[in-house]
């Protein structure tokens, strides 16, 4: 029943804008993100290597750690542009929507409002765009401290299983 009601043209149109927008939040994000990207990807494919070789080792971990932390700080501060940009078409929007809805001078006010958005459409499919990739890197940025917060409590409990290995064998 559920198909019935729901138009394929419909779900076509949505899927087409759909792909322009996440296109362009791509193209935003990736300017900030590909390092980032690159490197969980590398540690990805470490990770799966390290099942069947063994695990990581110190130098790799050192490494994660070390190279990870410069990456976040820099993606970081990418996010905090992407957050201003999309501060800037929040109120970029406002102002159109407000002026617009200012300019109407006949109608009901929901018949405003709604000629108002379809007026300032172009200033809100920008500020979605600039949302969502600053949500995006964000959430990229926050993925990353996690798998850096792994890597240095791995580097902890090998530390303390060293330390107790080295009291057992004083003994």
């Amino acid at each position: 029943m559920a198909k019935e009601v729901i138009s394929q043209e419909l779900l076509d149109k949505i899927e087409a804008n759909s792909s322009e927008i996440e296109k362009a939040v791509s193209d935003i994000t990736s300017v900030y993100s590909d390092e980032l990207d690159e490197y969980v990807r590398w540690v990805r494919q470490l990770l799966r290597e390290s099942d069947s070789a063994g695990p990581i080792t110190d130098t790799e971990l050192d490494d994660i750690v070390m190279n990870l932390s410069t990456i976040i700080y820099f993606t970081s501060t990418g996010c905090e542009q992407l957050g201003i940009r999309e501060d800037i078409s929040r109120s970029a929007y406002k102002e159109a929507y407000n002026t617009a809805r200012s300019m109407l001078s006949t109608g009901t006010v929901a018949d405003k409002n709604a000629e108002a958005e379809i007026q300032t459409l172009q200033e809100r499919i920008v500020e979605i765009i600039f949302s969502r990739s600053y949500k995006i890197l964000k959430a990229k940025v926050e993925n990353a401290q996690e798998l850096l917060a792994s890597a240095k409590k791995i580097i902890s409990r090998r530390v303390s299983e060293y330390e107790l290995s080295r009291i057992q064998v004083n003994k």
